[in-house]
């Protein structure tokens, strides 16, 4: 996907914005700023525990809006219908992403409907694009982060990628797993408004933990530096990964991002985030360092270094 993204839209589209890689654009149009994403959604199964479709459509783009600061404002939605689809089920798709949107305080406001022949549409697919307002002058992106940063997950890793792999498998485990897919605006509105300095955060979607580090140390040009025992894991999450022989670091998340901070507001990072949602576990889980350049690397329970490459391929087809 990198390469492709590289090789064929950088260079035909070739942007300043489009080139910082960044979840959502910043669209300077006067005062107040604004940050314009968009997102296209084919996850298989459409209903899995925790959700469905509809409500990570709209999560997924609050959230790409989230990442740059933003506060969510209005989406858009488009569906592409294949012939045959239940009406019921799309009735509910529509009913979630209602409930979804009412949660993150936005609104869908336009649209567009396709209908493709049988057997051509896998049921649905929707994109959602959004618009959001920057309040604040702070400005988050890669090329800030710097040697001395701590890097923070905001909860623990994994549970969307294996929910929805269940469900498309009808794998049972002895504890359900329910997708973590939640929206993020307010955790960063809540650390925008207590002051933290955030220099860069980005949410953990395909690729999961590993890969947004990678990105993210690529293009900083910094070396990130992780813990593995630090990351948090729910034990189920642990144990159905070693059934089934993937990786937590790499399986994707949909309520889950890293912010990237100084380390002097790490401390109130992690009460914050405890205070907005007390059920999750956010932790510190590395720094930023100018030992390498634009390297992750992470050090084993076993007091064991290696580096943290990007996923190669598609551990989870169609996970969202």
């Amino acid at each position: 996907m990198h390469q492709l993204i590289d090789d064929i839209f950088c260079e035909a589209f070739a942007d300043l914005q489009l080139n910082a890689k960044h979840d959502s654009a910043i669209v300077n149009a006067g005062s107040p700023r604004l940050a314009f994403t968009t997102d296209s959604y084919v996850v298989d199964p459409i209903f899995f525990p925790g959700g469905d479709i509809g409500s990570l459509a709209v999560y997924g783009t609050v959230n790409d809006l989230a990442m740059s600061g933003a506060r969510p404002l209005c989406l858009s939605a488009g569906f592409i219908l294949e012939e045959g689809f239940p009406i019921s089920d799309l009735r509910a798709i529509a009913r979630s992403m209602r409930a979804a949107a009412d949660i993150s305080s936005v609104s869908i406001v336009t649209g567009d409907t396709k209908v493709v022949d049988r057997g051509k549409g896998h049921g649905v697919f929707i994109n959602t694009s959004g618009i959001g307002v920057l309040k604040s002058d702070l400005v988050i992106s890669p090329e800030r982060i710097a040697p001395g940063d701590a890097i923070i997950v905001n909860g623990d890793i994994g549970r969307h990628g294996i929910a929805v792999m269940a469900q498309r498998e009808g794998f049972t485990f002895e504890t359900r797993i329910e997708s973590d897919c939640a929206p993020l605006a307010g955790s960063v509105a809540s650390l925008i408004e207590t002051g933290v300095e955030i220099h860069c955060l980005r949410d953990l979607t395909r690729g999961g933990l590993a890969t947004a580090l990678v990105e993210l140390a690529a293009a900083s040009g910094r070396c990130i530096q992780i813990e593995e025992v630090s990351i948090p894991v729910h034990d189920a999450v642990k144990g159905a990964c070693e059934i089934l022989g993937y990786d937590p670091l790499y399986v994707a998340c949909e309520g889950r991002f890293v912010a990237i901070v100084r380390s002097e507001d790490a401390d109130v990072t992690l009460e914050v985030l405890r205070g907005i949602s007390p059920q999750l576990t956010p932790q510190i889980i590395g720094y930023v360092t100018d030992e390498y350049t634009g390297v992750v690397t992470m050090t084993s329970g076993l007091g064991v270094d290696r580096f943290i490459d990007m996923l190669t391929g598609e551990q989870l087809p169609r996970i969202c």
